[in-house]
């Protein structure tokens, strides 16, 4: 199993960004977003992040969740599969409209407004790896003061486009096994629902961003998760449902990555900041910028 590589590349650049944004100095905790496709290693990274902030002579006060902690329950995404049952992007946990934005809302505000929060958590491993929301007697609980938030996730910072531009990209689409093999209406259903999902970036007064300098990266990756689960709880996927699974993120990649390219996670709000932090396969970072939005794109390349 070959485990993200957290080295000073990774975890300094990203201290000093947290730091550049005076957490200590803000009238409410910072919130701070970080988007990276699965597998690259988010959970890990954040875990250390945590460490580090909180410890000497950073001494912050963290809380983190994933978006991943805010799916729908094993029973209702079932009912939605059920409910759509030719829409293929539908029938497991990932794509928009499987998340409970709602959830995310609440629990950012309640961390925000600096009250004692409980936080959402999900179990991958439920259900042969199709996985389950823990009963909330089990979530555990986040203790004001707060200075920093941070929220992670897979898709964080997509913003929703046009449905003539999901149409466009669908129709010039040379990326094997992605938006061809959707039907433009399913695409279309998702496209609408990660329109809610702005609800919960514009919570956020930063973006870090690991960007996969080729997201076809993520099979490897996400194989190489899924074997670690299994070697820890003894349950998971088979590598042929890892694909199937994997295969039902592409979509989102293709039609929104570029988004973040331009800084949408911020709907033109001048002044927020992102980081990015371009990968190899190997999970070792090849490049660090960083970019402020503005009327332009942040970056020129792609």
């Amino acid at each position: 199993m070959t485990t993200p590589v957290l080295s000073d590349a990774l975890i300094s650049p990203i201290v000093a960004f947290i730091e550049s944004l005076g957490p200590k100095n803000r009238a409410k905790p910072l919130v701070l977003g970080i988007s990276g496709p699965q597998g690259s290693g988010k959970t890990t990274l954040v875990n250390h992040l945590v460490s580090k902030l909180t410890s000497a002579p950073n001494s912050l006060r963290v809380v983190s969740f994933s978006i991943d902690d805010i799916y729908l329950p094993h029973d209702e995404l079932v009912a939605l599969g059920q409910s759509n049952p030719d829409n293929k992007l539908l029938q497991h946990r990932g794509e928009p409209g499987t998340h409970d934005v709602d959830l995310g809302i609440r629990t950012i505000e309640s961390l925000l407004a600096g009250k004692p929060t409980k936080i959402p958590a999900y179990d991958k491993s439920k259900f042969d790896g199709h996985g389950d929301r823990v009963p909330v007697s089990q979530w555990t609980s986040a203790d004001p003061p707060f200075d920093v938030i941070l929220f992670e996730g897979w898709c964080v910072g997509f913003q929703a486009i046009s449905p003539s531009k999901v149409a466009e990209k669908r129709s010039t689409s040379t990326h094997p096994g992605t938006l061809t093999q959707h039907a433009l209406e399913h695409l279309l259903y998702v496209n609408q629902k990660l329109g809610d999902y702005a609800r919960i970036w514009d919570q956020f007064d930063a973006l870090v961003w690991l960007n996969a300098q080729d997201i076809c990266f993520v099979y490897a990756w996400r194989l190489q998760q899924e074997h670690a689960m299994k070697d820890a709880v003894g349950r998971g996927m088979t590598d042929d449902q890892v694909k199937n699974f994997v295969d039902g993120y592409m979509p989102a990649y293709e039609l929104y990555i570029d988004g973040l390219m331009r800084g949408e996670v911020f709907a033109g709000k001048r002044g927020k900041r992102i980081l990015r932090l371009d990968y190899g396969k190997d999970r070792k970072v090849v490049n660090v910028q960083q970019g402020e939005i503005a009327d332009r794109l942040l970056w020129s390349d792609s």
